[in-house]
């Protein structure tokens, strides 16, 4: 009976020790789990900036030759052999093409014999009433007859004039014998081939279109116009540039040197004139591009990378670190945007530490680990 009661407390001392143990074991277990506090997220910042973030618009337009011209023919003639190949450079006064000038050739030596025999009948007219005012002292010949012979004279003064515009008439064709361009530039391809009789209605004969230099003109709207006067400044503080067809930026910048006087009723817009430079002629007489206007001078303000910016039913707002590296979400007011960068009127001010990668693991309150992105 003894040996019972021993064993049955000993099993009962047995339990009792276990449930006191296993609690502390527990607790033992555990205290390594509650001592880890959770890391820190990552998040990457860079320091708001004052940046002068002038405002740029954006326009299509298309280019245009400041000199071009359309070669035609003045007289009717048979075209002789073109001289000048196909996109040739050439020069003011140059000859480009020819019309057989045998006709117009005669037609000048008519009338230059009778200038010669107009001009024999007008000095016998002039001899004739001089002659007669001598004689007219002596009453050797009668009033009439000095009459007769100054309205002679004048007739063949008159005789004389008349040949000598119908001499220049003459020559004035022969010169239109030789297609002349009137300015430098380049030529493009002819429209008739050589043979052919040509005309004052036969068209255009070949373009010469001066390209060291050209116009771009593109419209502006009426509102956009307004913004720009009320801006202040002059067209010398615009800077003109070009988008090409490729996306490639014209390597030239252009000059605002002209507005239009009126508005155009159809799309309440003026024409705007921009004047390029064009030495490598990369842009060519009728081409479309993109114009892009940016000030070259504009007030500074806090500015921040783009990717900054998030957005949800009460606008825009910016994640910022502050020096305790506790993340602070800021409502922000954006501006002017452009290379990446975003322009904020208020809610940021320059040095803060705004989160540009990382957002989805901060949360307004929480500690972070900021890393400044490399420059």
């Amino acid at each position: 009976m003894v040996d019972r009661n021993r064993a049955f407390f000993g099993a009962r001392a047995r339990r009792s020790a276990l449930a006191f143990l296993t609690p502390l074991s527990l607790l033992a277990a555990s205290a390594p789990t509650l001592a880890q506090a959770p890391p820190t997220p990552a998040v990457l910042v860079q320091p708001a900036e004052m940046r002068s973030l002038a405002r740029r618009a954006d326009f299509i337009g298309r280019v245009e030759a400041i000199e071009k011209v359309d070669l035609r023919a003045r007289v009717s003639g048979f075209l002789g052999p073109r001289q000048f190949n196909d996109g040739d450079a050439v020069t003011a006064d140059q000859v480009l093409f020819e019309i057989e000038p045998e006709s117009f050739q005669a037609a000048v030596a008519q009338r230059q014999a009778q200038l010669e025999s107009a001009k024999a009948t007008f000095d016998n007219a002039d001899t004739q009433l001089q002659r007669g005012k001598e004689l007219i002292k002596t009453n050797a010949v009668a009033q009439t007859q000095l009459d007769q012979r100054i309205a002679d004279q004048a007739r063949a003064a008159a005789a004389v004039k008349e040949a000598q515009a119908a001499l220049a008439d003459a020559q004035i064709k022969l010169s239109y014998t030789k297609i002349k361009s009137p300015i430098s530039g380049r030529v493009g391809r002819p429209a008739v081939t050589p043979g052919n009789l040509v005309g004052p209605d036969s068209g255009v004969l070949a373009t010469v279109v001066r390209d060291d230099e050209v116009n771009v003109l593109f419209p502006v709207s009426q509102r956009e116009i307004l913004d720009a006067r009320r801006a202040g400044g002059d067209a010398a503080d615009i800077k003109v540039s070009l988008k090409l067809a490729d996306d490639s930026i014209y390597g030239e910048i252009g000059k605002i040197g002209f507005l239009d006087v009126s508005v155009d009723a159809k799309t309440d817009g003026q024409v705007v004139r921009a004047t390029f430079k064009n030495p490598k002629r990369l842009l060519t007489d009728g081409q479309s591009v993109r114009v892009q206007l940016e000030r070259t001078a504009g007030e500074e303000s806090v500015a921040i990378p783009q990717a900054a910016i998030a957005m949800d039913q009460g606008g825009a707002y910016v994640f910022v670190v502050s020096p305790t590296n506790q993340v602070e979400q800021r409502r922000v007011k954006t501006g002017v945007q452009r290379d990446g960068l975003v322009a904020v009127e208020a809610g940021v001010k320059a040095g803060d530490l705004v989160i540009v990668q990382g957002q989805q693991r901060a949360r307004p309150g929480q500690t972070v680990t900021p890393q400044r992105v490399a420059k």
